[in-house]
């Protein structure tokens, strides 16, 4: 097993987003990883990496194991995740049977009846949107489509104030930082300071539609019930935290990372442009090709074995999403974006218990605004310059996509 100093295998911060080279192309770090050590221990960050299709997709279903951070060894990886003060966490790092409550009295939002009928909402939206950009000569795609589309959705959706979007972006950003375990005092600080004003703002909402209930997805939680049990205060305002960042980022760097694949790969763009109908195909293979999520993490409560590699209770595991996407061994030509791709099955979602809730709904954003950007501008295309990645490990998103149209 390789060591933290064996330069052969990357690990510790060369296996993250926070490595100039992982951040332009994460797929040689990947490679690497599952050809020459597929169950690796990473001895710098204090966890394993799982590259391999079959053995996260096996991880992903496996009920046995926890996404709790407080049920992991102290100093391991997961744990710099617990929420701060013992603070229950949300239902991103729950286990049954309180994931399960939380995640049936949520869902009633999610149903894919709920979901198409917000299809003409959406569509008003990303035309709003480019119209707002259509007489330049370019725009920052991320700054001025991709990160103001699933603000607005997700806003309207819990019955935000207009006039407040600009902090539930920020705030948003904010959150997906505390992802990161090196962070620096100074941006834990910023990163607790958004918290704070964010459950404030929750709380502040939820007594207001306790006094006067409206139709919007806040009030629906609180009048949601489960064998006669309703969420506490603390879990809607952690779950409203939840559904901000996990509506908002991740679904701005599905539709980033897939302009910039279709930018790139000027024969697939001909391809959407010609069959507009395979749009729902071509995000399948971008979540598949450049996702915006990269690993998750599991943590066994006992010991077991993975490809005779024994890992210990309480110690991190963590499925490289982005790797077992990439394997030669089920995907032909697996670097290759082809929007016309016969399988694009993916683990971008995550899966069993936790698969993620607003698949549906980031799938149902992604294909609307992407087939209305290539068929609004014709001549799109990459500006020049450095792309510029944000530095979240787990993460994988454009700080700004500039475009000529």
């Amino acid at each position: 097993m390789a060591s933290a100093n064996d330069t052969a295998v990357p690990t510790g911060v060369a296996a993250t987003s926070l490595d100039p080279a992982y951040q332009r192309d994460p797929d040689p770090v990947h490679d690497a990883l599952r050809e020459r050590e597929p169950v690796h221990h990473d001895e710098v960050l204090r966890r394993w990496l799982l590259t391999r299709h079959d053995d996260v997709d096996a991880l992903l279903r496996d009920r046995s194991l926890s996404a709790d951070p407080r049920k992991g060894t102290p100093g391991t990886f997961m744990t710099a995740f617990a929420s701060p003060g013992g603070r229950e966490p949300s239902i991103l790092f729950m286990d049954p049977p309180e994931h399960t409550r939380l995640r049936g009295l949520i869902s009633k939002a999610f149903t894919p009846r709920a979901i198409e009928g917000m299809k003409p909402r959406i569509e008003a939206i990303v035309a709003m949107l480019l119209d707002a950009v259509a007489g330049g000569e370019g725009f920052d795609v991320i700054a001025a489509f991709a990160g103001a589309l699933p603000t607005i959705v997700i806003a309207e959706m819990l019955g935000v104030d207009p006039a407040d979007r600009q902090d539930f972006k920020r705030w948003s950003d904010d959150g997906v930082m505390a992802f990161d375990p090196l962070l620096s005092e100074e941006l834990r600080e910023r990163v607790a300071a958004s918290s704070a004003e964010l459950d404030a703002y929750f709380r502040g909402a939820i007594a207001h539609r306790r006094a006067a209930p409206r139709p919007d997805l806040i009030s629906a939680m609180m009048a949601a019930e489960e064998d006669g049990v309703r969420m506490t205060d603390e879990e809607l305002v952690t779950m409203c935290g939840l559904l901000l960042a996990a509506g908002n980022v991740t679904t701005t760097d599905l539709i980033g990372n897939g302009t910039l694949a279709l930018l790139r790969n000027p024969e697939e763009l001909r391809k959407l442009r010609a069959d507009p109908a395979l749009i729902r195909n071509a995000v399948e293979e971008m979540l598949r090709y450049d996702p915006p999520v990269t690993e998750t993490g599991r943590i066994p409560l006992e010991g077991r074995e993975v490809r005779g590699c024994p890992i210990g209770a309480g110690e991190s595991v963590i499925p490289v999403l982005a790797a077992a996407n990439h394997d030669p061994e089920v995907y032909p030509e697996p670097h290759r974006f082809d929007i016309t791709r016969e399988d694009t099955h993916h683990q971008s979602f995550g899966g069993g218990v936790h698969f993620c809730l607003g698949a549906p709904l980031a799938r149902l954003e992604a294909q609307i605004a992407l087939n209305a950007l290539v068929r609004r501008f014709p001549g799109l295309r990459l500006a020049e310059g450095e792309l510029e990645y944000r530095r979240i490990p787990g993460f994988r998103g454009l700080a700004r996509l500039d475009v000529l149209i």
